[in-house]
C-alpha cells in the first residue's frame, strides 16, 4: 500500500480524488495544503499537512517524513508571481529518496495547440510537464473534457465551484457555440476520481490517460435539457467569428450572479468564448474505444441525461 499525497485536497477535483482513493481502500492518503483544517480533517479522516510551496527543501522534507510515493496534484493553475507551486514540488519529489510518481494538475485537455494556448491556465500546466521531462520520476496526465459538475446543480453531490457556461435551466435559455454539432466528453468530478484511484493500482503509467463519462453535442444536450424541463429552450448560437473575437452570449443566470463574481463581465464572457472554440473546433472530442475510462466497465459514471434531470428536480 502507498502513500499518496494530494496537494490541494481540500476542495474542487482534489476532494473527489481524497474520497475516492479513500473509497478503494487500496492507498493511504494525506492531504497537502497551505493552511491547517482540522476539522477538514477529522470529517475526512485523514491528516492534513501544512506545506510551503515556495520552498523545494521544505516540500521534499514534507515527502521524505511522510513517505509520500505518489504526488497527486489539484492545485489551481491560474498564473502567479514566482515559480510555480506544482513546479516546486516536482523538483521535490524528483530530490525525494521516497516519492517516485507523479500526476500533475491538469484535468482538461491536453495544452498543446494556438487554440488551448488562449486558456489562461495552459501556461502553468506546461511548465509543470516540462519539468517533469527533466525528472526520472514515472508520471501521467489526465484528460477529462468538460465538468459534469456544472450542469447538476445542488442535487448531486459536488465540491466544484458553479460556473454557467451554454445551458440555464432555470430561464429555458441556451448559447450553443459554433454548429452545435461537435461532440463534447463530460465527465463528473466523482467519477474522474474514481479512474484516477483505478490507475493508482497498475505497476506502470501511460503518459497520458483520456477519461469520459458521457460524450454528446451541445445540440444533443440540449436537447436533453427541454426533454427534462418538458418545455421548449429559447436557444441562439454564437458563430465562430464572435468567439474569435472573445464575444459570447450573456445567460440570464450568468447576469443574476454577476454581483457576486469579482470576475469582470467581458473576462467571463471571454473565457466562455474561448471554451465555445474549444468544443467546435473538437478538442474534447476524445475517443472512446481507447479511453482509459472505455477498461473499467464496472465504474457506472453519471451520464447528462441523468444529471440534467435531478438539476430540474432540484430547481
Amino acid at each position: 500500500m502507498g502513500i499518496i499525497a494530494v496537494a490541494g485536497g481540500t476542495g474542487g477535483v482534489g476532494r473527489a480524488l481524497v474520497e475516492a482513493i479513500i473509497a478503494r481502500g487500496k492507498h493511504e492518503v494525506k492531504i497537502l495544503s497551505r493552511k491547517p483544517n482540522d476539522t477538514l480533517s477529522e470529517e475526512v479522516g485523514v491528516p492534513i499537512i501544512v506545506v510551503d510551496y515556495t520552498s523545494v527543501d521544505a516540500l521534499k522534507k514534507v515527502f521524505e517524513d511522510n513517505s509520500i510515493e505518489t504526488v497527486i496534484s489539484a492545485l489551481s493553475t491560474m498564473p502567479e508571481a514566482g515559480v510555480p507551486p506544482e513546479v516546486n514540488m516536482v523538483q521535490a519529489a524528483q530530490a525525494s529518496k521516497v516519492t517516485r510518481r507523479f500526476v500533475p494538475s491538469n484535468w482538461g485537455v491536453p495544452t498543446t495547440g494556438a487554440l488551448v494556448a488562449k486558456i489562461p491556465t495552459t501556461g502553468m500546466k506546461n511548465q509543470a510537464i516540462d519539468a517533469l521531462k527533466k525528472t526520472d520520476l514515472e508520471y501521467t496526465t489526465f484528460y477529462a473534457g468538460f465538468f459534469a459538475d456544472f450542469f447538476t446543480g445542488p442535487s448531486i453531490k459536488t465540491y466544484m465551484t458553479p460556473m454557467i457556461f451554454v445551458l440555464d435551466l432555470a430561464h429555458d435559455t441556451a448559447a450553443i457555440p459554433g454548429s452545435g454539432n461537435t461532440p463534447v466528453c463530460f465527465i463528473h468530478t466523482f467519477d474522474l476520481a474514481k479512474y484516477v484511484a483505478l490507475a493508482l493500482d497498475l505497476e506502470k503509467w501511460d503518459a497520458e490517460y483520456y477519461v469520459m463519462g458521457d460524450k454528446l453535442s451541445w445540440n444533443e444536450f440540449v436537447k436533453l435539457a427541454e426533454a427534462a424541463k418538458g418545455t421548449k429552450f429559447k436557444v441562439v448560437y454564437d458563430s465562430v467569428e464572435d468567439m474569435e473575437n472573445g464575444k459570447a452570449t450573456e445567460l440570464p443566470a450568468l447576469t443574476k450572479a454577476l454581483p457576486f463574481i469579482p470576475i469582470p463581465k467581458e473576462a467571463l464572457l471571454a473565457f466562455a468564448a474561448t471554451f465555445g472554440l474549444l468544443w467546435e473546433h473538437g478538442v474534447m472530442d476524445f475517443d472512446e474505444e481507447t479511453a482509459f475510462s472505455s477498461k473499467y466497465p464496472e465504474v457506472k459514471p453519471l451520464k447528462i441525461k441523468d444529471a440534467l434531470e435531478a438539476a430540474v428536480k432540484a430547481l
